[in-house]
């Protein structure tokens, strides 16, 4: 049994942590966001494979990261990432963007992702994983519709100069 417990607290730690990732030493976010964006590049560009994962995501990370709080004894500890790549995924959903939109949507990702707006942080402060993984959803979300109002507002700046 307790061998058990172990391997599934390890197993939840991978998770967390994104293999690791978040150990390291310095602005363990940007790297769990720029994993978010490999995961981005390698998912198929339809709306249900990202879905998918951002659900399959979403529910992994408030399993793992719940366990992880408990483990390093402390609320939303720096080497979870698990929400940065998940929040990657939000904030490029349903938004047509190749590599250069995609920096854009990282860079507004970890913008938001640190200033936290309401009702973001608040959403930090629901128990365990859940509130780990709920505030970079929210944050996510504000990205994506900066990234959506940037990239309309440059099409139409484009499309003004071209006449």
């Amino acid at each position: 049994m307790w061998v058990c417990c172990v391997t599934l607290v390890r197993a939840a730690l991978a998770l967390a942590t994104c293999l690791g990732l978040g150990y390291v030493p310095f602005a363990p976010g940007t790297f769990g966001s720029a994993a978010g964006l490999l995961v981005w590049a390698v998912l198929p560009q339809s709306t249900a494979a990202h879905s998918v994962a951002i659900v399959l995501i979403f529910a992994a990370g408030v399993w793992s990261a719940g366990i992880a709080e408990q483990h390093f004894r402390g609320t939303d500890p720096g080497p979870v990432v698990i929400d940065e790549v998940m929040g990657m995924l939000v904030t490029l959903f349903m938004v047509p963007v190749g590599w250069p939109g995609a920096a854009a949507g990282f860079l507004l990702f970890r913008v938001f992702d640190v200033i936290k707006p309401p009702p973001a942080d608040r959403l930090e402060h629901l128990h365990g994983g859940m509130g780990v993984m709920a505030d970079d959803f929210m944050a996510a979300v504000y990205a994506n519709i900066a990234l959506r109002i940037t990239l309309a507002l440059g099409n139409r700046v484009i499309s003004q100069l071209g006449n």
